[in-house]
């Protein structure tokens, strides 16, 4: 085997030919929203959930050959929630945790009625902390049911584990958000 065939079998170069690109576009490309978001509640971090998807559709790009499935969503979202994964573990091995704050991590909304945006962002705000106090696992979950609208079956497949679980996971975070929510209400009054 030569060198350049040892480097095709280990890492094939990201290029995809004009149909192989094309159908990239159609099965994958449209999640690129959901799969930041993932990367962002997972990470916790903007320019590193950006960093996260860069290098998720990379490796999408990379391995787009071998991929036979309709569904493109969960396919990114597993490449993506792994990429995450792999980061947060190199971050606690290097000692560098950055530690979340709200107000430098989050989106900035448009301003309209004051009356309504106050409620919402405040809503937002307290659901965003109730989301940071969950274990990854929960949050991970509650984000691809309630935010991306995936099913049981496709979280299955994106968190590599049964639906039971999946459906015990959602349960748990949801009733941890719940008691999260309940105490920011009650140190809020």
């Amino acid at each position: 085997m030569t060198n350049e065939e040892s480097r095709e079998t280990t890492s094939p170069e990201p290029h995809l030919s004009p149909r192989e690109r094309e159908r990239f576009d159609e099965c994958v490309l449209p999640y690129l929203d959901a799969a930041y978001n993932l990367a962002r509640y997972l990470l916790r971090d903007g320019h590193q959930a950006e960093d996260a998807v860069q290098e998720a559709f990379l490796r999408a790009i990379r391995h787009f050959g071998g991929f036979r499935g309709a569904d493109g969503r969960a396919w990114i979202l597993s490449i993506v929630r792994n990429t995450c994964y792999t980061q947060l573990r190199r971050r606690r091995s290097g000692g560098a945790m950055v530690e979340f704050d709200e107000e430098a991590h989050s989106l900035e909304e448009e301003i309209s009625a004051p009356e309504a945006d106050l409620a919402r962002a405040i809503a937002s705000e307290s659901v965003r902390e109730g989301l940071g106090q969950l274990a990854a696992e929960f949050r991970e979950a509650l984000v691809l049911r309630e935010l991306e609208g995936l099913s049981y079956k496709e979280i299955a497949h994106v968190m590599h584990v049964p639906i039971g679980t999946v459906m015990s996971r959602l349960a748990r975070a949801r009733k941890q958000l719940l008691l999260a929510l309940g105490a920011g209400a009650k140190e809020n009054v």
